[in-house]
């Protein structure tokens, strides 16, 4: 396993990290703000007879590996895994993703590079646990983001979902891959695949999984492409101090809630307790409540050590006037 962590690596980290706001002279300069991460999760079988989501949350990916370096520089990953026909490839994926994004001798350099390779290769490492053990021939999505500095980097393969609060506002940092989604379509159109009744090739609800080797015309190990893919979409951000929490869920969260929704219900419950583990219990609970059917699991990122600020609307005050025609029907009703 090679860690590059030298006085250059650290450089290289601190620039992706940095964010600037303008002074008043219009000079820019750098922010100071330093997330404090904090990160609960809670998960419920729901209505289902089998309990096929996982997920994973690891504060420093070097410790957990044991990967010791001169760096301070701390490296979080999180991940939502959702599986179906089976928990094997969620379980799979889980155990070890993390461990092959964090081998990669471009790790931490080139990180969005390595999550994409690691996630094809994590893929491809289990067709072949799957020739060994046929049980293991299962899929699932995958949702991960991790956090290094001020940067906030979501990969996402599959219907999991990330989405942020930024001062109360939703940013959406993943997108649904489901076969009704046009630039889903065209890709799998063209690499001879095809949507019947909304599944893909007839079979799957979901257009990037990982996992689904036992299914005819998905993918091969020898072919980089293929109607479904395990390629995972990036999104990368710099945090600021108006970025609250992240939230991720299995689509089963987001079946019942918008994910404006989701964020409000998760500031309130913030707001009232800040414990980041029981706001993800309420958010399961809640979306029992509302009649979620799918397994459900949800991990939350906090950004700040105190809750989120509550926000003042200011409203403006309107005056508002009567019509001479209003005001005479209005003496008319009085006087009788």
């Amino acid at each position: 396993m090679i860690w590059r962590c030298s006085s250059h690596v650290i450089i290289m980290l601190e620039a992706i990290c940095e964010s600037t706001t303008s002074t008043e002279n219009g000079e820019s300069q750098l922010t100071s703000f330093t997330p404090i991460i904090r990160s609960g999760e809670w998960s419920d079988i729901g209505s289902r007879d089998c309990m096929e989501d996982t997920h994973v949350c690891i504060s420093d990916l070097a410790e957990k590996f044991s990967c010791h370096s001169s760096s301070e520089e701390v490296v979080s990953f999180f991940g939502v895994f959702d599986g179906h026909g089976g928990k094997g490839a969620a379980n799979f994926v889980r155990d070890n993703l993390p461990r092959l994004i964090v081998e990669d001798a471009d790790f931490p350099l080139k990180l969005e590079k390595v999550v994409t390779r690691s996630f094809v290769q994590t893929d491809v490492q289990f067709a072949e646990s799957c020739s060994l053990e046929s049980t293991l021939s299962s899929g699932t999505t995958a949702l991960t983001a991790m956090i290094f500095g001020r940067s906030l980097l979501v990969a996402n393969a599959g219907d999991c979902r990330a989405v942020l609060s930024r001062l109360g506002s939703a940013i959406e940092m993943s997108k649904d891959h489901r076969p009704c989604c046009l630039k889903e379509r065209k890709r799998i159109e063209s690499l001879g695949g095809y949507i019947d009744d909304g599944y893909l090739n007839g079979q799957l609800g979901v257009t990037r999984a990982l996992g689904d080797w036992h299914i005819e015309g998905m993918k091969e190990i020898n072919s980089p492409h293929g109607p479904l893919s395990a390629e995972p979409e990036l999104k990368m951000i710099t945090l600021t101090k108006d970025d609250e929490f992240l939230i991720i869920g299995s689509d089963g969260l987001f079946d019942v809630f918008t994910n404006q929704n989701a964020v409000d219900f998760a500031r309130r419950r913030l707001q009232e307790h800040n414990d980041v583990k029981v706001c993800c219990k309420e958010l399961v609970e809640e979306a029992m409540r509302r009649g979620a059917v799918d397994n459900l699991t949800v991990v939350l990122v906090c950004f700040h050590s105190e809750p989120p600020a509550k926000i003042i609307v200011n409203r403006l005050r309107v005056r508002r006037s009567i019509s001479a025609e209003g005001l005479k029907s209005l003496r008319f009703l009085l006087e009788d």
